[in-house]
């Protein structure tokens, strides 16, 4: 064979090469950037297809303590008792994770999250009773009497449901009762393949649900001191720290997380967020919550870690009193609504006048943000967001009434 032949075989060679390599250069790294062998072990080779199709899920996997603690994705997605199982690529997997994955590792976390109003309660309050069995309502009701026994949620179902299913649901459905005979899903906090502390700590995270008028608790936190300084000083903290071993070294500014759920300087970690609170600031007119002392103290060993305890006791003195008279203010206009249903002047059925939604708003808005921020330190919160609007609406309501009962010729 001659020089020719041989040289431009060369040349084309290198060029085809080349043009491989140029070809190469262009594709995604999530096909181009294989997981290593190891980690394609860790993940139960389910790396080796999703890192082309779903890459993000992968990369979120691998920086998991679950993937540094060599749990693979089988272990979760295999199908617990009364799930349905299906063939995928050799496996029987599970493809809706639910709480009842989680708890077979997770078992006291998974019994802690039952016990709160994250559980059964979320859920009841917008579809009522009707999708959990016998024993889930009587034990929700055990521990949050009236949460649950209830039918579902008048004004939802007059939004529609389409506002039920993008709006409360999406929320709510932290508590949905899953087919498999569990409730919940601990994604709602902690995501689905960052199994995230540090997520779970952020208070942007809980303000996915706890924000807006009715629930302003985003708001009232930003608003606080505390919210102000985790905005200066986030970066100085140890988000992802042990919940077992956090310390105030980590969490020297607290988040919603700290107060509610951890086990900050060796106090226990829960997984029920109402566990420390002492009254149930949601309702028209709060009452105390069973073992309202025992819930007090245990918020308060918390606070105990930054504050002194005349300040504590200063904080919660002055609350006591704005829930004091929030109630007294909401039971008063109640009452006005309440007289013109008896009259027979005003329907039954909820929200079919002016009026409703007067008093709705009197307390479901106003009287609730009053009532938390006055606990979480957002003094504008308690004033312009919550005791104005509170008189603003008393006002109306009481003019919507007198107008009611001029047209139906009756004396207030």
């Amino acid at each position: 064979m001659g020089f020719k032949p041989v040289f431009i075989a060369i040349v084309i060679a290198t060029g085809l090469i080349v043009t491989a390599f140029i070809v190469n250069s262009y594709r995604p790294s999530a096909v181009v950037n294989q997981p290593s062998a190891a980690f394609v072990r860790a993940s139960g080779k389910c790396a080796e297809c999703h890192s082309n199709s779903e890459y993000s899920i992968v990369h979120e996997y691998e920086l998991s303590v679950h993937a540094q603690k060599n749990i693979n994705c089988l272990e979760c997605h295999q199908a617990a008792v009364g799930q349905a199982r299906r063939d995928h690529h050799g496996f029987v997997i599970n493809t809706k994770v639910t709480a009842a994955n989680c708890r077979s590792c997770h078992e006291p976390v998974y019994q802690q999250f039952l016990r709160s109003r994250h559980a059964a309660a979320s859920w009841a309050a917008v579809a009522g009773e009707s999708a959990f069995t016998k024993e889930q309502v009587a034990f929700c009701e055990r521990l949050h009497p009236g949460a649950c026994r209830r039918p579902a949620n008048s004004l939802a179902q007059l939004e529609g449901k389409s506002a039920i299913s993008s709006g409360c649901s999406s929320c709510h459905s932290i508590g949905r009762p899953n087919a498999d005979g569990t409730i919940g899903t601990c994604t709602a906090c902690h995501s689905r393949h960052t199994s995230s502390v540090e997520l779970a700590r952020l208070p942007t995270t809980c303000g996915q649900c706890h924000m807006g008028p009715d629930h302003s608790q985003l708001e009232i936190y930003s608003e606080s001191k505390h919210g102000v300084m985790f905005a200066a000083q986030k970066n100085q903290l140890d988000l992802a720290a042990d919940p077992r071993k956090l310390t105030t070294r980590d969490m020297f500014v607290p988040t919603c997380a700290t107060c509610h759920m951890s086990g900050l300087n060796g106090l226990a970690v829960t997984h029920d967020p109402s566990e420390r609170l002492s009254y149930n600031l949601f309702a028209e007119a709060s009452d105390k919550r069973l073992d309202y002392a025992r819930r007090q103290a245990a918020m308060k060993d918390v606070c105990l870690k930054c504050h002194t305890k005349p300040l504590i006791e200063r904080v919660y003195t002055q609350a006591d009193e704005v829930v004091r008279a929030t109630n007294e203010k909401v039971l008063a206009a109640k009452e006005i609504v309440e007289r013109l249903r008896k009259d027979a002047i005003l329907s039954s059925k909820r929200f079919q006048q002016p009026i409703d939604f007067a008093y709705f708003d009197l307390w479901h808005y106003d009287g609730r943000t009053t009532k938390h921020a006055a606990f979480m330190g957002g003094a504008d919160f308690v004033q312009w967001h919550g005791n104005y609007p509170l008189l603003k609406h008393t006002v109306e309501l009481k003019s919507l009434a007198e107008e009611l009962r001029r047209d139906h010729g009756k004396k207030p």
